[in-house]
This record gives C-alpha cells, structure tokens and sequence, in this order.
C-alpha cells in the first residue's frame, strides 16, 4: 500500500486537474462520512458522490485552486485549500477551506471542510 502521503498528494493533484469524482470514486471508502462546517453528515459513497456531482455539474467558472499546506499525521491528513471558482447555486466563491480526512486501508473513511460561509 502506498505511503498515506502519496495518496494524499495523488488526490489532490487530480483536484487540481479539475478531475474531482475521478479522485473520489479512487480515494473514498463505500462508507465514507462527509460534512461540511456544522452543515448535517452525507453518510456512504453513493450520498457522498451524488453531492460531488451536483458540486461539479455547477461550476460555471472556475478560476483557480491552490494547495496552501498540507499536514499527514499517522491516518489524519489536513490540507488547506484556496479556491476561486463561480458556481450556479452559490455564486462567485474566492476563499480558504481545511479540509480534515481522516483514512483507513488507503480510502478516506471521514472528511471534514471548514470554511468561511
């Protein structure tokens, strides 16, 4: 199995890519929990990916992403995300998000963003 920092990097270079449910199906367990900020958990990868895909299907533009910092600690990972990007539900975006992802067996079993609304 590869280094957890390897994964998280590979990950992350097909965010940057614009490859995002590619990275997902690669990345995330099948029981995978997400959340974003205090917002309700998605629990399993089929919830989890149809919010990706809505996600997605709604950039309108997208300007830029940045990795600012990236920490690996046992099986955490926190990376810290600059994004600039339009979106048809949300509208213009430019800010910072820390994402927390916490993995098991080389998938990410809990993710966690926090963000400015």
């Amino acid at each position: 199995m590869k280094d957890l920092r390897t994964s998280v990097d590979e990950l992350n270079q097909l965010i940057l890519e614009g490859k995002i449910l590619e990275g997902f199906e690669k990345f995330y367990s099948d029981d995978v929990v997400m959340q974003d900020n205090d917002y309700p958990q998605r629990v399993g990868k089929d919830i989890c990916r149809q919010f990706e895909e809505a996600f997605v299907n709604g950039l309108t533009e997208f300007r830029g992403a940045k990795v600012v910092n990236t920490i690996i600690s046992d099986d955490i990972a926190a990376v810290e995300w600059w994004f600039d990007y339009t979106h048809a539900e949300f509208g213009v975006r430019n800010y910072t998000q820390v994402a927390i992802q916490r993995w098991k067996n080389g998938k990410i079993v809990e993710e966690k963003f926090y963000y400015n609304n």
